[in-house]
């Protein structure tokens, strides 16, 4: 289930538009994190020719189970940390840029620790 930073990013925000449209395209991606859609695109083939997404003949994009899981580990990461930082007292922008800078890198050990310290 290993993915580079780019892949986990572009499953991220695919599981983040889905909860806010009805459908996610590739211009939406690159809307959301103001990328050019050719680059979109070929981060599109490569998540689909690796199992994480499908595309129908529309071009919507849809989460297989495998996309899903690390969309859904890298969100939850990215959550919990943003919140922990900014109860640390870190502003809000800056909370949220280095926990999308951490979600990436922390260790599974490390991610359980600060989770069961930081929530009741």
């Amino acid at each position: 289930m290993k993915v580079n930073e780019s892949a986990e990013n572009y499953l991220e925000t695919i599981l983040i538009l889905s909860k806010k449209h009805p459908v996610v395209r590739s211009v939406d991606i690159a809307t959301e994190l103001g990328f050019k859609k050719s680059s979109v695109s070929v981060a599109m083939k490569n998540l689909r020719e690796n199992g994480h997404i499908t595309v129908t003949g529309e071009g919507y994009i849809y989460l297989t189970e495998s996309g899903r899981a690390i969309a859904e580990m890298i969100y939850e990461r990215h959550e919990l940390l943003t919140t922990w930082l900014k109860k640390l007292g870190v502003n809000e922008q800056t909370a949220a840029e280095d926990a999308c800078r951490m979600e990436h890198v922390i260790s599974k050990e490390s991610f359980e620790a600060i989770k069961k310290h930081a929530t009741p």
